[in-house]
């Protein structure tokens, strides 16, 4: 009798075991929310840019929201190269020699950095792949290409399958001017 009140509490712990498992999965394999109701998140990867002969490249961590960006750019070994903000009060380059360089909005802070404005109040969105509607799709039904603003942007690869997946490599392209972004890793904040 202890014997079988014994194999019956093992088989207890053992479903309800496997119940948890099933349920870990099932909350692991949540797809993302839709790409419009994103509205903050943090990403961390590499972003390179290129006009003619200039070539600018470094690690990113981006922490985005409505109300403010913040973005690190760190060199291969890791070590902080620039810090840029946005917020309320304008955008701020903070370099690691703590130079300071600011104007009104990102486009005017990138047009005076690199003699170019860059797309930096559209790409909140565009990282995400919200784009704009008459996109081209892929085969899973995300954005897959796209021109807007003057820019080409193109999604050359998803984190998974999913019609839902984020970008894991997004790239802009205006005249000679090209931006690449490599996610390693993404984080929805709810």
């Amino acid at each position: 009798m202890l014997r079988g009140v014994l194999y019956s509490l093992m088989a207890i712990v053992l479903s309800s075991a496997l119940a948890a498992c099933v349920q870990l999965s099932s909350i692991e394999g949540l797809p993302r929310p839709p790409r419009a109701a994103i509205e903050a998140y943090s990403l961390t990867g590499r972003i390179a840019v290129h006009q003619g002969e200039q070539r600018y490249s470094a690690g990113i961590a981006w922490q985005h929201d409505a109300l403010r960006d913040e973005i690190l750019l760190s060199s291969p070994l890791g070590q902080g190269i620039a810090e840029l903000t946005r917020d309320a009060g304008g955008a701020r380059l903070t370099m690691s020699d703590r130079k300071e360089y600011s104007a009104s909005d990102w486009e005017g802070l990138s047009a005076r950095m690199f003699g170019f404005p860059l797309p930096l109040s559209l790409l909140p969105r565009w990282v995400v792949a919200d784009a704009p509607e008459g996109a081209t799709l892929d085969a899973s039904g995300r954005p897959k290409h796209f021109v807007a603003a003057g820019w080409t942007v193109d999604y050359p690869d998803y984190e998974n399958e999913a019609e839902s997946a984020l970008p894991q490599w997004v790239e802009l392209k205006r005249d000679d001017i090209e931006l690449k972004l490599k996610i390693d890793e993404w984080q929805i904040v709810k």
